[in-house]
């Protein structure tokens, strides 16, 4: 899988994780993936719940040691 971005939200609190996941959306065109890190384990249902609103794929989701790495391809 090929990766156009990298979020790093590793230490962050909701809503933080969301909000720089936004952000870094806005920066990749549509098809392209963005790779999400964060340690806050909310983050599974939120991520989820906001790619699909947002009308985003969430590709796969794994967990390593304490951080969580989610894998999303833009609608």
């Amino acid at each position: 899988m090929t990766v156009d971005k990298i979020v790093d939200a590793k230490g962050l609190a909701c809503p933080m994780p969301i909000v720089k996941t936004k952000r870094a959306m806005k920066e990749i065109e549509s098809g392209q993936i963005l790779e999400v890190h964060t340690t806050d384990k909310g983050a599974k249902k939120d991520l989820t719940a906001w790619a699909k609103s947002g009308g985003h794929e969430l590709l796969k989701h794994e967990a390593e040691k304490d951080v969580l790495k989610f894998w999303i391809k833009k609608g």
